[in-house]
Order: structure tokens, then sequence, then C-alpha cells
């Protein structure tokens, strides 16, 4: 078949990957346009166009898809579907009618769980043991078309949402290509979504991601590994800057919560339950760096309290 693929970030690489190696020919790659990024804000393209660039596939990047120049090339590229993972952007309803096989979405989750845009961040920090992804057809509504098909992936005792998106994005690419193969034989039919099991992933800000030092040592390791590396954990420190927070260790000592222990190998913070044992961390405008010798170097007096008051 005819591809477009849609897709921005890391995330979305191997499934282009995995696509452009595949039986269908990927005629063009439908990705957000360049962007500042690094302390310079040097323009900067998406991770997906550069590995487009690499394998030379036609790039277009609409800074909305109303554009009537976009709509006109998408018109003469006559794709027979359009595949679309992470892309960070709503597909117009004239657009998601305009292709003979839809858009089919990968989405990182077990829909009907998780429809939003953190998927992964939400189920690390819900607790969940097995998250997966779907390959469902887009409509209107937000992750609510029917499925395709499925696959499903173990939540591991240390993961990061990075680490989980990481394999989940592998797996997914496979899941995408077979759910393409199985639209294009005529051996899949989509199947609407249970009507149970509804959760929603709205996506995380800044502010989703402060510690909160009085909820269980549990709570607080969930929401550094699921904030981690994006948008990245924090607390504050006395003076009121912030400190930054890599994943930690629940331990079985106990502290009241937000007062740290620092010891010479070790620096200890404690929660409603259990202390945990911080891993690195990154003081505002330094370098990331073992708590330990951020402690030493901070001088923190004995009684120091981190966050603001919960």
């Amino acid at each position: 078949m005819r591809v477009l693929f849609a897709g921005t970030p890391v995330a979305a690489v191997p499934s282009l990957r995995a696509l452009a190696a595949s039986s269908h020919d990927v005629v063009a790659v439908l990705t957000r346009p360049d962007a500042p990024a690094g302390r310079g804000r040097a323009m900067v393209p998406s991770p997906v166009r550069t590995v487009a660039d690499e394998l030379g596939i036609e790039v277009l990047t609409p800074t909305r898809l109303r554009d009537e120049a976009f709509r006109a090339r998408f018109a003469a590229l006559d794709v027979d579907v359009a595949a679309i993972v992470a892309y960070g952007a709503l597909v117009p309803l004239d657009l998601l009618t305009a292709v003979p096989h839809g858009w089919v979405n990968l989405h990182f989750s077990l829909l009907p769980a998780w429809r939003g845009a953190a998927p992964v961040q939400h189920a690390v920090i819900g607790g969940d043991d097995v998250t997966g992804a779907t390959t469902f057809r887009l409509e209107q509504g937000i992750d609510t078309g029917p499925v395709y098909g499925l696959l499903t992936e173990t939540i591991r005792p240390r993961d990061t949402s990075g680490d989980l998106l990481g394999r989940l994005a592998e797996a997914g690419a496979g899941l995408l290509v077979r759910t393409l193969d199985g639209i294009e034989d005529g051996s899949l039919v989509a199947v609407p979504q249970e009507a149970d099991g509804i959760s929603v992933a709205p996506k995380l800000t800044p502010e989703d991601a402060e510690v909160r030092w009085t909820h269980p040592a549990v709570a607080v390791d969930r929401r550094i590994r699921g904030c981690t590396p994006e948008p990245g954990a924090w607390t504050t420190l006395p003076d009121g800057s912030r400190l930054g927070l890599g994943p930690v260790v629940v331990t079985d000592d106990v502290l009241a919560p937000g007062l740290v222990f620092a010891g010479k190998h070790e620096v200890l913070v404690g929660t409603a339950t259990q202390a945990v044992r911080l891993g690195d961390v990154t003081p505002t405008g330094k370098r990331t760096m073992p708590a330990a010798d951020w402690a030493r170097g901070a001088r923190l007096p004995e009684g120091t309290v981190l966050g603001r008051e919960q």
C-alpha cells in the first residue's frame, strides 16, 4: 500500500524505519515543523524528519493541517492509508475520511486504558503491572477508535517512563507493520473498544512532576520514575530553588516527610512511610551529579527539609 507516515518524536522513529523496510511504500512523511532546542535555542528538525531525510523520503512540515499547500500535496500523494505515531496535532475530520483505509494510530497503552497524550507516564505513576501498545483507526474522539491489534509489555520494578517507552516503540513498530499487512490482505477488521476500563492520560506539566514528600514512598518512587526523563521530577530547597530528581530507591529507614539525612555515601529523604535514597540530582543551573556529591558541596544544615508545605 501507499503509506503516509505521520510522527514527530524519537518514539515514532522505529515505526518509520519498520514501515520503510516493509513491503509497503512510504511515499511521504508528515512531521511537526523544526523547533528551537537547547540553550542556544537553535532550530532543530524532529527526530522523524532527520530519519526521513536519511531514508530519502519526502517530508511535509505544515504549521497547520488546514494549510492549502499541504492539502493539495496530500491529495496528490493518493495514499491508501496513513500511519500515525505521536504526531503531536489533531487531524481534521475531512482528512481522516479522505484516505481509503483511514489513519491507523499506534498508541502506547492497552486501550481503552490511558487514552491521551501521556499513557506511558501515567501507567508508571499509576503503578500498573502491565501495559502495551494498540493499533486503532483514528477518529475525532481522543483515542476512541476501533481496534485492530495489541501487544502487552510488563512494567518492570525500576522502569522509568523513558525505559518503558523505548521498549514499546520497538515492539509497537512491528505491530504497526502487521496491522497494515492485515488491512491490505483483508484479514484484519477493526472492532469497537470495550466500554469498561476507560482511563485518561493527559499531558504532564512541570507542576505535575513536583514530588510531594507527604505521600507514601511507593508513590514518590513511581512519580519520579514516571516523570523521567520528561517532564523531569523536582523538589524545592529551603531557599526556594529547584532540585531535579532522578529515580530513587525505597529503604527501610523512617524520617519525617521531606527531612534530609545526608550521610557520607547516601542521601535519604523522608516520606509519609519509608525514606527514599536519592539517586542523581540536578541543582538549578548545574550539572547532574550523585546526590551524595551534591550534599557534600551544598553543606546542608542538620534538619534541612525539602519541598514546599504540602
